[in-house]
């Protein structure tokens, strides 16, 4: 396996130039990262993801042509395996959750320091969502306020009983120890478990079983 393959492949989309320059410098200085393109505006993102098939979209909200949120959207309904990574400069709004609604598997300040973004960008390529510290509970609040409750779909009335008890912690924000502390199991069990339940309810991954939750008034 090459090194360039063994990296954790980016596409930046940002319309500031010298960000997207900064973001870059810090990412190549990680053995385990690499940058594979540069979009400036939604539509260029779009068809940047497409054409290169990175692990992860660090995607700016708020850019001219085409914004973030639509063009998370379209990557998402393209089939694209990448997960989608917000930017905005802004605490949870609107904007940052209707990404998430269309797929993004959470979002990040710009001024989040360094260390907080090689992390997220580890985490999520992982398998893991990420939110903005701090922001958790204002996201749940903020989707459970957006959407009355509607009726559970028939997928998730085909969980196993176990299945839909780790739903609904996860569905809290609990991360996989937390869950294994409560259920008197192990992290791989649970991990086992999540697994089965995104894959039946045909879900993203974590981020998007909470909006699937909320949605549906299953929390």
């Amino acid at each position: 396996m090459s090194l360039d393959a063994a990296r954790i492949r980016v596409v930046l989309v940002d319309d500031q130039a010298l960000f997207r320059a900064g973001i870059r410098m810090l990412l190549e200085s990680q053995s385990d990262l690499a940058v594979v393109g540069e979009a400036g505006d939604g539509a260029e993102a779009v068809e940047l993801v497409l054409a290169t098939a990175p692990d992860i979209v660090l995607m700016d909200l708020r850019m001219p042509r085409m914004d973030g949120i639509e063009a998370t959207s379209r990557i998402v309904s393209a089939g694209a395996a990448g997960r989608i990574v917000v930017l905005t400069t802004f605490d949870l709004d609107e904007a940052a959750a209707r990404a998430i609604r269309a797929g993004a598997s959470g979002f990040l300040l710009k001024d989040a320091e360094p260390e907080m973004l090689l992390a997220a960008l580890r985490t999520v390529h992982a398998g893991t969502a990420v939110i903005a510290p701090g922001q958790t509970a204002a996201l749940f609040e903020h989707l459970g306020a957006r959407q009355p409750p509607a009726e559970a779909p028939e997928a998730f009335a085909r969980l196993t009983e176990r299945e839909r008890e780790i739903f609904h912690l996860a569905a809290r924000g609990l991360s996989n120890s937390e869950i294994a502390g409560q259920e008197y199991v192990s992290e791989a069990t649970v991990k086992t478990h999540v697994s089965r339940v995104l894959t039946k309810l045909e879900l993203r991954d974590r981020v998007q079983l909470v909006v699937y939750a909320y949605e549906h008034g299953l929390v």
